[in-house]
Parts: C-alpha cells; sequence; structure tokens
C-alpha cells in the first residue's frame, strides 16, 4: 500500500511528491529550451538546434492546421510550451520511484520535517489490514487530477480571455449559434472542454504507472513486461501531450477565428 505524503496547510492539502515532480519537469523543460537556444549557428547547426527547429516547424504545422497561418504564428510558443512540460511531466515517473517503508511496529503519523504526511488513522488502518505500507516520493505530475485539472483550468480562461479580447462580437455571438434556444447547450459545451483535458490526460497517465506498479510487484519475472511496458509509455506520453496541445488549439481557434466558421 503506497500512499503519497499530504501536507495540510491552513485547510488545504498539498501533495509533496506533486510539488516536486512538476519543480522538476519545469527545470528539466527551461534547461531543454536554454541548451537549444545556445550556440546558434547558420552555417553548422548542432544536432539539438536541428531537432528543435523540427519540433518548432512541427508545432507551428500543427496550429496552422487549426486556424490561419498569420494567427497561428503568435502561439507557438506557447504550443511549443504545452507540449514539452506535458510530454516530460508524463515521462518523469517512468524511471524512479521513491519509496520509503514504514515499519509495522511504527504507530502514530509519519512526519517529515515537522510536518504530518501520513495520518495516524491511515498508518493503523494499513497495520489493521495487514497491509504493506510505505511513502511514495515519486510520480509523474499529470498522473495526480489536481495537476491535469490546473493546466485545464489555464486553457479554460486562456481561450476566453483571447475570445473577448480578440473577437469580441463573435465570440458571445456564438454561444446563440445556430439558435438562441441553443445557449444552455453552448455553455454546457464550454465547461465540458477543461473537464475532457483534464480527465483524459490523467487517465492515461495514472493508469500507466498503477500498472508499473502492479508488474513490479511480480520482482525479477515481470522485468521484461516492465521495459516494454515503460517503452510503451513513452509513446502514450507523447500522444497525450501532442492531443492535449492540438486540441487548446483547436479551443483557441474556436474563439479567435469564429467568423469564419
Amino acid at each position: 500500500m503506497h500512499l503519497f505524503p499530504i501536507v495540510e496547510l491552513a485547510g488545504l492539502r498539498f501533495d509533496l511528491s506533486a510539488i516536486a515532480s512538476i519543480l522538476i519537469s519545469c527545470v528539466i523543460v527551461f534547461a531543454l529550451a536554454r541548451v537549444a537556444v545556445s550556440n546558434l549557428s547558420v552555417h553548422n547547426p548542432s544536432k539539438m538546434q536541428n531537432f528543435m527547429e523540427w519540433a518548432i516547424d512541427f508545432v507551428h504545422s500543427t496550429i496552422a492546421s487549426t486556424m490561419p497561418l498569420k494567427k497561428a504564428k503568435q502561439f507557438v510558443i506557447l504550443g511549443a510550451t504545452l507540449i514539452m512540460f506535458i510530454f516530460v511531466s508524463n515521462i518523469l515517473g517512468l524511471p524512479l520511484g521513491f519509496i520509503s517503508e514504514v515499519k509495522e511496529e511504527h504507530h502514530g503519523a509519519v512526519e517529515f520535517l515537522g510536518m504530518e504526511i501520513i495520518s495516524a488513522e491511515e498508518v493503523e488502518e494499513a497495520h489493521a489490514e495487514h497491509k504493506h505500507l510505505a511513502v511514495a516520493w515519486w510520480k509523474s505530475p499529470t498522473a495526480d487530477i489536481a495537476v491535469t485539472s490546473g493546466l485545464a483550468l489555464i486553457v479554460f480562461f486562456l481561450i476566453h480571455y483571447l475570445g473577448i479580447r480578440m473577437n469580441t462580437k463573435h465570440y458571445f455571438k456564438h454561444y446563440l449559434e445556430p439558435f438562441p434556444i441553443f445557449f444552455p447547450l453552448n455553455v454546457l459545451k464550454t465547461f465540458t472542454k477543461p473537464l475532457t483535458l483534464a480527465l483524459r490526460l490523467y487517465a492515461n497517465i495514472f493508469a500507466g504507472e498503477v500498472l508499473i506498479s502492479t508488474i513490479l510487484m511480480l520482482s525479477w519475472v515481470g522485468l521484461p513486461l516492465l521495459a516494454v511496458w515503460q517503452g510503451f509509455s513513452i509513446f502514450v506520453g507523447a500522444i497525450q501531450a501532442f492531443l492535449f496541445t492540438i486540441l487548446t488549439m483547436v479551443y483557441i481557434a474556436e474563439s479567435i477565428v469564429h467568423e469564419e466558421h
């Protein structure tokens, strides 16, 4: 039984493993971006420069498939940041797993730096059911519904802000199309967008990590299966990062170029 370290402050619960992995993801993405723009050369580009140029072209063409080219250029950085951060976050939990066991003779809450991270009730419940209890300090950030919901909410507010600022008249008008009676359905559709974004990403990454945990319980017998699944998980992580980014761009396009539909 693996539990994540949760700290409660001012009535709010903070998952330390999610916070740590988010910070690591940000550092990795920033480092990749910094390396990509260092030592730029027109005549003798590095392999990293060639790869990043290909990646930016790919993101640009992807965005251009959802909106006019003149509008797509201003969202290339947003698209590249989204796809890099989500991909890194998706695969961050694959190669690492930091777990500290809670011994059976331990009673009371589990603390870290003077803060309670596992409640006494959870510890006693695990002991009563004779379950192995451990604190899991590491996971993919996107395997946490709070993280994917946060990303989806950022996208939610962004598409409406851009719609109001760049396409005010048609943005409000589209809620009454094709007929005013469809207003409730159009509002409902608006709120389902972030919900589907968050759940799709979370469900795929969380399910993958649960399966990896199950395979690890098979000891050495599951090692070949683990290697195969981790390779497949990288592919799934890339697909989910692409889907989140392309759907974000589709939603932005619907808000800012609605008059062209």
